[in-house]
């Protein structure tokens, strides 16, 4: 590898002391990755700019002026200079005497910087100096686009500045580009039109012209979406070609019986996601499955049918959720469709007696009980099952890889079960594509008829009177409210006595008899909250003050009303997440989002893109494009597969998408990537980065 692998500090303008710091804060410590550092935007430096013309609001001028005269103003430099259409004070805090030395009365320089005022003048502080263009060189020559690097103030202390990066990429660049190998194909570069490696990486940090620019981004953005793509379908073309999954030709009595006592029809979507699942339990593959779909949208639905599916063919199913209050839920939802089958099914948790829990165990492991429904309780040594076929997992985030790895252990003989996670966390397409890359994903795109999207409305503080009101309007007619506060860490003493104060608030303004308040946050005991949760959900209490702790799945078909405190402070997904426990019954449901006075700019565009759409997929695909990738709710801690250096996934989708049916192509026609014009692709992949770890197991 060479110039390649050599540790930075051997780069001319590096050493030890500099290569520490671009390690520790760049994450830098050899010359390839230097040149992979790429700039995140850059400056024309092609166009001077009459010192009259210059504004506060421009980002950057480039200057050609005469030095005027120089003088120190207490402990600042101040350098007059001037064209033809007038002066402009430069300031320097650093470098003083340098500087004074340099610019001499009567000397000319191309000064270029960002203009700040002062004092009610315009000025530059620390420009930089370049001497004046040759006579006869052309002002827009080679590079007159200049990169705009990552820093830090810990770089910039070190002298490490945009200028010397610059010389530093030059050095990089010249060492490495003679031995720099060509990743792609030629076969792949044709068709996509992509400039060769050396050239796109030279153009990258040193443009000839914007052309040139476009084509350099084009082939490194494709690059990298492509090897990412290529990987992740790498391993599920490995996974697909092992026929180890159990066949399950059959549907099965229980499920016809099921299908036919449904006291609605199912969506369109419903019916597409079934199809799906019966074929791949059907195939002798390994299902692997992300089942996507907004709250409300039907998932538990599909989800007892893929179990009765199992059932129909000698197996047993398990679901697990992330909560107990969940996997309550779920129990008594799928006890209620299980009524007109034969099929057995029990709820098992933390809290489950140990008489009750002896059954279950008896229960599983002679056969008799088709589904069981719990939460981690179901991933303990002593939960066995006979013929286990399929595992469900609820709101799969919320699970640590090790928890979910276990439950795949507890299939037959050594088979891993069937695999049908679901979220109603919608994940932009492109993110799914990437974070669950190997796994086939449904999603439900359609909410089931009859449901009256949720009214969605911002008030200020000052509105707290008219908000009051209308609560007590909502539960003189039977319905009952829930009230969110953002207690975001729950060590947050501030936000635990916000929440705290709006509970005696609200008991004040809603006194017993005849209004009932119940409270829920995570300082309580589990016994607590359940207490205090039960009230609310057999509807002894009409108003529920919580924290978020019931974002997830709570289901009380009878609340109308969810008003959230200090709503500019949840992200976008976590917000319509709350949106989602009202409007599960057949009146009109409202979400009341109290706003703060001093709400930022970016707060309040997530706040009307909410009163603007109830579609979760626009509002996940908007909030990526405000916040990255990486900052997602319920993504933070997988992060994306590999670190991408130039491409978006917010920002490139449609690159994305041509990447990843490139990559299928290729491996449909070569699958273990043996033939030799894809020798490069082999050479790229054995590097450490797409070490990934295996996301079949959708850890």
């Amino acid at each position: 590898m060479g110039k390649l692998a050599s540790e930075i500090q051997y780069l001319p303008g590096v050493g030890p002391k500099r290569a520490l710091l671009l390690q520790r804060e760049l994450g830098i410590t050899t010359f390839s990755d230097l040149i992979h550092l790429y700039p995140f935007r850059y400056i024309d430096r092609s166009g001077i700019l009459p010192i009259a013309d210059i504004r506060p609001d421009l980002a950057y001028v480039q200057v050609l002026a005469r030095v005027v005269k120089a003088e120190m103003k207490g402990k600042r430099l101040s350098v007059i200079v001037a064209d033809e259409s007038g002066q402009l004070e430069l300031v320097f805090f650093k470098g003083i005497r340098w500087s004074a030395e340099r610019l001499k009365p009567g000397a000319l320089f191309v000064f270029f910087g960002k203009p700040t005022t002062f004092g009610g003048r315009i000025n530059l502080v620390h420009p930089e100096i370049d001497a004046p263009p040759q006579a006869g060189a052309s002002a827009a020559g080679p590079g007159t686009l200049t990169g705009v690097y990552t820093s830090t103030e810990a770089l910039k202390n070190a002298g490490i500045t945009g200028k010397v990066m610059l010389k530093l990429q030059d050095a990089a660049l010249a060492a490495c580009l003679p031995e720099i190998e060509e990743t792609l194909p030629d076969y792949i570069l044709r068709e996509k039109g992509l400039a060769p490696l050396a050239y796109a990486l030279r153009n990258i940090h040193f443009p000839q012209n914007q052309e040139a620019l476009a084509k350099a981004t084009y082939r490194l953005k494709f690059e990298e979406l492509f090897f990412l793509q290529l990987s992740l379908l790498k391993q599920k073309y490995v996974r697909s070609r092992a026929e180890n999954g159990i066949r399950m030709p059959k549907v099965g009595p229980d499920f016809n019986a099921c299908y036919a006592a449904l006291p609605y029809a199912l969506t369109g979507a419903q019916k597409r996601v079934i199809k799906e699942i019966r074929a791949d339990m059907a195939s002798g593959r390994q299902m692997n499955r992300l089942l996507q779909g907004d709250v409300g949208s039907g998932k538990t639905m599909v989800a007892v049918l893929s179990a009765l599916i199992a059932v129909g063919n000698g197996f047993q199913a398990c679901l697990m959720a992330p909560t107990e209050v969940l996997a309550q839920q779920h129990y008594a939802n799928i006890s209620r469709y299980l009524a007109p089958t034969g099929v057995r099914c029990a709820l098992l948790t933390g809290s489950t007696g140990a008489r009750e829990r002896r059954e279950i165990h008896a229960a599983l492991a002679d056969g008799s009980l088709g589904i069981l429904i719990g939460t981690h309780a179901l991933i303990e040594d002593d939960v066995r099952f006979r013929r286990l076929g399929l595992a469900v997992i609820d709101e799969q985030h919320r699970f640590g890889v090790d928890q979910r790895s276990k439950l795949w252990q507890k299939g037959p003989e050594g088979m891993r079960p069937h695999v049908l996670v679901m979220t109603a966390t919608p994940i932009p397409r492109t993110l799914a594509m990437t974070l669950y890359g190997d796994l086939d994903v449904s999603v439900i795109d359609e909410m089931p008829p009859g449901r009256k999207p949720v009214r969605t409305l911002q008030i200020g503080q000052g509105k707290r009177y008219e908000l009051y009101n209308f609560m007590k309007k909502e539960i003189a007619q039977g319905r009952q409210v829930f009230v969110v506060y953002p207690l975001i860490f729950e060590s947050e003493k501030m936000d635990l006595k916000n929440l705290e104060q709006g509970y005696e608030e609200i008991v004040a303004a809603f006194p017993f008899p005849p209004y009932k308040v119940a409270i829920v946050h995570g300082q309580q005991s589990a016994e607590e909250k359940a207490f205090q949760m039960a009230a609310f959900v057999e509807g002894r209490a009409q108003i529920l003050v919580s924290t978020t702790v019931i974002e997830v799945g709570v289901d009380v078909p009878n609340a109308s009303v969810m008003v959230i405190e200090s709503a500019q402070r949840f992200g976008l997904s976590q917000l319509h997440q709350l949106r989602g426990r009202v409007g599960r019954g057949a009146e009109q449901s409202y979400c009341i989002l109290v706003k703060d006075p001093k709400t930022g700019k970016d707060s309040q565009k997530r706040l009307d893109l909410l009163c603007a759409t109830e579609d979760g997929f626009v509002l996940a695909e908007e909030d990526m494009k405000m916040r990255g990738p990486g900052d997602l709710e319920g993504t933070q801690q997988s992060g994306l597969p590999i670190a991408l250096n130039i491409a978006s996934l917010a920002r490139d989708g449609v690159l994305l998408s041509q990447a990843r049916e490139l990559a299928d192509r290729v491996l449909a026609a070569d699958p273990a990537l043996a033939a030799p014009q894809n020798a490069p692709l082999v050479r790229e992949l054995r590097k450490d980065k797409y070490n990934i770890k295996d996301y079949s197991k959708i850890s």
